[in-house]
């Protein structure tokens, strides 16, 4: 058993995130049991529990789907295939915010090379300009630094 401040530093969390896990039900009376002086003593799972709430928010689960992985993982409700499924469609999600993250890097990095060629090659930069609103309903004779 361990006082609250010997688990985080054992997990690299904080008192208060553990408190918060303890308030919204991740942690229970498995993972922690009170003193007659209300201090806090952590169990062995407790630390097997963090260590799984922070692989499931390292891959960007929700409160909400932590909860119901984690009581799912409790209750053994779950079988092989439909945690198959589940972790198949959480990839899935995560390659579509990465294709959404290269869209949005691909238009800076347009930006940026628009902007650093305005100061040295104006002309250049309107050309790379047009090239780049090809298409679209953007009005192509804007001002030199109307890109945004």
């Amino acid at each position: 058993m361990m006082r609250i401040q010997e688990l985080a530093d054992k997990m690299g969390l904080t008192i208060h995130t553990i408190r918060f896990y303890e308030k919204e039900g991740l942690l229970d009376d498995r993972h922690v049991r009170r003193e007659s002086n209300n201090y806090r003593n952590y169990s062995e799972e407790a630390v097997e529990r963090l260590g799984l709430i922070k692989k499931f928010q390292s891959i960007g689960c929700s409160l909400a789907e932590l909860k119901e992985a984690l009581q799912e993982c409790d209750t053994n409700m779950s079988t092989n295939l439909e945690i198959i499924d589940w972790i198949r469609g959480k990839k899935k999600e995560i390659e579509s915010k990465r294709e959404e993250y290269d869209q949005m890097l691909d238009t800076l990095n347009k930006m940026l090379e628009y902007k650093t060629l305005l100061m040295d090659d104006p002309q250049k930069a309107q050309e790379i300009q047009r090239t780049w609103y090809t298409g679209s309903s953007v009005n192509k004779k804007r001002a030199p630094g109307a890109l945004f």
